[in-house]
């Protein structure tokens, strides 16, 4: 259930428990990324930001996307995304076309090349995901944590059904 903050509410700092939980998603979430992002920069060159890109477009129709949406996708503000690309079109991973429908708009497109890093890293980073995170829970702790998700996320009007199931 969703609640407002007022300012007529007295501050009440979290419990233990309510902290246990917050710190350890946040602490979770910064220790993973920090080893996944550097597994793939050792080894295939590439951060992970850069490889959540590459993998939106080639699960993407047609392998495009409307930079507005890819940046929603990978959690980037425009113009970090904006960055983002501009190194991976620079790198040739990626191409830019203009969107014929919105002169503003435009798409960013996987190439050839940034298949075949994509494809490179993906192992490598699944691997990592499954040694660093998955295999510190059952198959039924994963349906649960998937099942939290799910709720924390709908009460902010995220979906989680349009993930493919073979994302990663």
């Amino acid at each position: 259930m969703a609640t407002t903050p007022s300012d007529d509410l007295p501050l009440e700092r979290l419990d233990p428990v309510e902290l246990r939980a917050w710190r350890g998603l946040l602490r979770a979430h910064a220790a993973l990324t920090k080893a996944l992002d550097a597994e793939l920069e050792a080894a295939h060159g590439l951060p992970l930001t850069s490889y959540e890109v590459l993998l939106h477009l080639a699960d993407a129709e047609g392998e495009r996307m409307r930079m507005s949406d890819l940046a929603d996708r990978v959690v980037l503000s425009r113009s970090g995304l904006t960055r983002l690309a501009d190194r991976l079109e620079r790198d040739g991973l990626i191409a830019r076309e203009s969107c014929p429908s919105d002169a503003r708009g435009a798409f960013a497109r996987l190439t050839p090349s940034g298949r075949k890093q994509l494809d490179a890293a993906r192992r490598t980073h699944l691997d990592g995901v499954r040694r660093r995170f998955l295999a510190h829970l059952s198959a039924d702790e994963q349906q649960l944590l998937g099942a939290f998700w799910d709720r924390v996320l709908a009460a902010h009007g995220v979906s989680c059904a349009s993930e493919r199931p073979s994302c990663g």
